[in-house]
């Protein structure tokens, strides 16, 4: 019998969820991050969103990261892990977490690894959304037309995606040989892709709490 899998074979509610989303810019994971974290009553820690509020408060981190960010480039793995560790170190954590942009790398898996390995815990799924180039490039163009993001023009779009399939990308093989990763199509409606997730997940004996997927 599988983790979170009932006598009978249905998934049951799991006293964790640790989970990571993977897709290149434009594939909607952060939109879907929520979703999923909200649904199993867990955190979404997202590096950008981190990132984003520290520039926006003029930190001292903020100003080291400004000129990264708007350029398309990606913070330092040590600063980053840092960041991410003591989030999850926060109370609202401590039975799980959804984790969007982090790791990206093998080093950031290094790390991600040694720090659950240290309190006995584990990545429960990796969600890859599969969404084509083209298909992530409209949408990020889309997207900088309707918000007005000076931060997504052509060339940084460009350099993303590319950063994404050269250093990101690789990780998914990783998590692949320890059969945790669970492969979406990312083409579709909102509804289309959620539901898809959440199958995925019941597939493999991880489902919310009933509450909580009812109000998601």
């Amino acid at each position: 019998m599988s983790r979170g899998e009932t006598e009978g074979g249905a998934p049951a509610p799991i006293g964790s969820a640790r989970f990571l989303i993977v897709g290149p810019q434009g594939s909607g994971k952060g939109t879907q991050g929520v979703i999923v974290a909200e649904a199993f009553g867990v955190p979404q820690v997202a590096t950008g969103d981190i990132f984003r509020a520290n520039v926006a408060g003029a930190t001292e981190l903020g100003k080291r990261v400004q000129a990264i960010i708007e350029a398309g480039d990606l913070v330092p793995d040590a600063l980053t892990s840092e960041l991410v560790r003591d989030r999850l170190e926060q109370s609202d954590a401590a039975a799980g977490f959804l984790l969007d942009g982090y790791p990206r790398n093998r080093g950031q898996v290094d790390d991600l690894d040694a720090f659950l390995a240290a309190r006995g815990e584990a990545i429960d799924a990796v969600l890859e959304l599969e969404v084509p180039r083209d298909e992530s490039i409209a949408r990020l163009q889309q997207r900088a037309a309707e918000q007005g993001r000076t931060d997504d023009t052509e060339e940084v779009i460009a350099n993303r995606l590319a950063i994404y399939e050269r250093e990101t990308a690789p990780i998914l093989e990783l998590y692949r040989d320890r059969d945790v990763v669970v492969r979406i199509d990312g083409v579709g409606s909102l509804d289309e892709v959620t539901r898809r997730i959440f199958s995925a997940l019941a597939d493999r004996g991880l489902a919310p709490a009933a509450d909580n997927a009812a109000s998601a």
